[in-house]
This record gives C-alpha cells, sequence and structure tokens, in this order.
C-alpha cells in the first residue's frame, strides 16, 4: 500500500514539473487573452466588463412603463396607426463601448435637461426612422430595408425631428412624480463622433424600446450618463414613488420617545479659576482651591460642552441650588 501511495506521489510531480516548465505558444496566448477582434470571451473583456459595477434603479423602471402608457396614446394619434411599445432591457455600459454596438446608419438625437444641465441621447435605427416616415406620408411597405452609403434627407431629418418631440414630451411627463424636469431636441446627428456628450469612459444607463406598428418595428434607445441622473439619482433608487430614505415616520416616533426617556447629566458651573502649573504641582491632600461664587451670582448649567441654562446659586432645604432664569435651547430654536 505504501509503494502505491509514493508511485502516486512521483507521478503527480512529475505532471506538475511538465507543466511548470511548459510554455504557451502563440495561440493559446491569443486564445486566453482574446484580442481585438475577438468575441469577447478572453481575460481582456473579464477585465474590461467588471470595472462597471452600477447600482440598479428600480423608480427609472416604473418612469418607462409609465413612458410606454403615455406614448402608446401619443404616438397613436401622431402616425394615425396602431402602436405597440415595449421596453426590451434597460442596462449599464460605457459610452464609448455603447457607441461602439450601435448599428449605422442611424440617427444620434441629443437631448438637453435643463433643470438639471445635462445632456443625454436618443439614438433612433434606420428601421425606425423608414418606418415613421412611410406611415407619416402614406407608404404601406411590409418591410424596411437600410439605404446605405446616403445620408438622411430633409425630409427625413424634420420627420425624425417631430417623432423625437413626440417622445420627449411624454418623457418629461413621465418624470414628472419624480422629479420636474424638461427634456428638449437639441440637434441631430448621423455620425457618431459629433455625438459625443460624455468622456469615453464614463458609464451610463441604457434604456432599450421597441415599437411595432402592424407588421413593421424598429428600435429607439436612450442613454442617460450618469453625471446626467445624479441630481435624482436618490429618488430613482426608490422602490415607490414617494419613499423616503431615512425618513421612516413609526422608526422616527419610537426614536422621540426613548430620547424623552434618556437620562443626562448636567454640571453648574460654579466659577471658573487661571491656575500657575507650578503650584498645581505643589497640591497635596487636604490642600483647598477658593472659589469667588457666592449665593445670588449667576451660574451656567452645561451637559458637556454645550451650555443650557443659566441662573442664580442659591440655598434650598440646606442644598445648593440654581434658580433657572435663561433657557439657551429656546433662544437658539427661536433664531
Amino acid at each position: 500500500m505504501s509503494t502505491d501511495k509514493n508511485a502516486l506521489n512521483q507521478e503527480e510531480l512529475t505532471t506538475t514539473d511538465s507543466m511548470a516548465g511548459h510554455v504557451l505558444e502563440k495561440e493559446e496566448v491569443d486564445d486566453l487573452l482574446q484580442g481585438a477582434n475577438s468575441d469577447g470571451k478572453g481575460l481582456r473583456a473579464l477585465v474590461q466588463t467588471s470595472t462597471v459595477s452600477l447600482e440598479r434603479l428600480p423608480m427609472l423602471e416604473v418612469i418607462f412603463d409609465r413612458l410606454m402608457i403615455l406614448l402608446s396614446t401619443s404616438l397613436r394619434a401622431f402616425t394615425s396607426d396602431n402602436v405597440d411599445l415595449k421596453v426590451e432591457e434597460i442596462k449599464s455600459s460605457r459610452f464609448k463601448d455603447y457607441l461602439d454596438n450601435v448599428k449605422l446608419p442611424a440617427m444620434f438625437n441629443v437631448i438637453l435637461l435643463k433643470e438639471w444641465d445635462t445632456m443625454a441621447l436618443l439614438v433612433v435605427d434606420n428601421a425606425m426612422i423608414y418606418t415613421v416616415v412611410d406611415v407619416l406620408l402614406g407608404g404601406r411597405r411590409e418591410e424596411v430595408h437600410d439605404v446605405q452609403g446616403r445620408s438622411y434627407t430633409t425630409i427625413e431629418r424634420a420627420l425624425n425631428e417631430e417623432f423625437i418631440r413626440v417622445i420627449l414630451k411624454d418623457l418629461s411627463q413621465a418624470f414628472e412624480p419624480v422629479e420636474k424636469v424638461e427634456f428638449t431636441f437639441a440637434r441631430a446627428e448621423t455620425n457618431p463622433r459629433f455625438a459625443m456628450i460624455d468622456r469615453p469612459n464614463n458609464a451610463g444607463v441604457i434604456v432599450r424600446v421597441n415599437l411595432k406598428m402592424d407588421d413593421r418595428e424598429g428600435k429607439f434607445e436612450f442613454f442617460f450618463p450618469h453625471s446626467s441622473i445624479e441630481p435624482v439619482r436618490e429618488k430613482l433608487l426608490q422602490t415607490y414613488i414617494g419613499e423616503k430614505f431615512g425618513n421612516d415616520k413609526i422608526w422616527e416616533n419610537h426614536l422621540a420617545r426613548e430620547v424623552w426617556g434618556t437620562t443626562i447629566e448636567a454640571e453648574a458651573l460654579l466659577d471658573q479659576v487661571t491656575v500657575k502649573l507650578s503650584d498645581v504641582l505643589k497640591w497635596k491632600k487636604g490642600s483647598s482651591l477658593p472659589l469667588e461664587t457666592f449665593e445670588g451670582a449667576n451660574i451656567v448649567v452645561k451637559c458637556g460642552e454645550r451650555s443650557l441654562f443659566s441662573g442664580k446659586i442659591g440655598n434650598v432645604r440646606k442644598r445648593v441650588a440654581v434658580q433657572i432664569e435663561e433657557n439657551f435651547l429656546t433662544k437658539e430654536k427661536q433664531s
């Protein structure tokens, strides 16, 4: 039994030594790192994606669910056609990664958030643009083909702008129960380089919406840099409208009752005397320190370092007492 065990240990040692001496070939290194032309399954993709860890914003989901309801009515009136809207996903991404993944051609609409003095992006894909153009101009094609190699015409840009303004009007209304903010159309770009509203490595929230009209469909996407929604981040963390963080009334009332029943120690400052250090060193057991306090003198009652009351010192039932004449707490409250 001992011989078999020694042979097994020798085999494991040999295997370990051979692995330690193995040098990776170029193809093995490329497979491990997954270079620039990879499908994003290697260590590089792991490092890049792990640096973006962002919190979930439940109230943002509620806002966009409300937007879908509002847009269903507004776009039905705008296009005179049945409209079906659905939020496909809400996720986080770096701005550069998002722009790199947008399928061109597309329309990049820059949005201004006046009250927060920031910007956001509304991207409409090619299929959505031509669907809106066909519906508004009376066309009824069942399939929309991407038109490559040419820019959008003036009419297509104008109709896209009208479409965006309808969306932004309802978006402002959807945000109103949480925070009053006006989303306004600034400009439209077809080149993503001209739609840079944030630093490439900064993170943001992507909201992807799918729209169907009859047998046709398209997508439009919002990109909110985290700096743009920072003014209302705490409200977007709520799980329902009206939730207050740190303002639980039940807990506040309980805490108030406990505070009123708390025992504190108050000290009456009878006098302050300045003594030299050399004199202090001469003090012995039985030494006395004369005070200048006399009956009727004004003194201060303190709790720790905070002054509570001032009054006159006296004698009640052979005990030293203080008659309160001024309440500093009431004075601070009035000021």
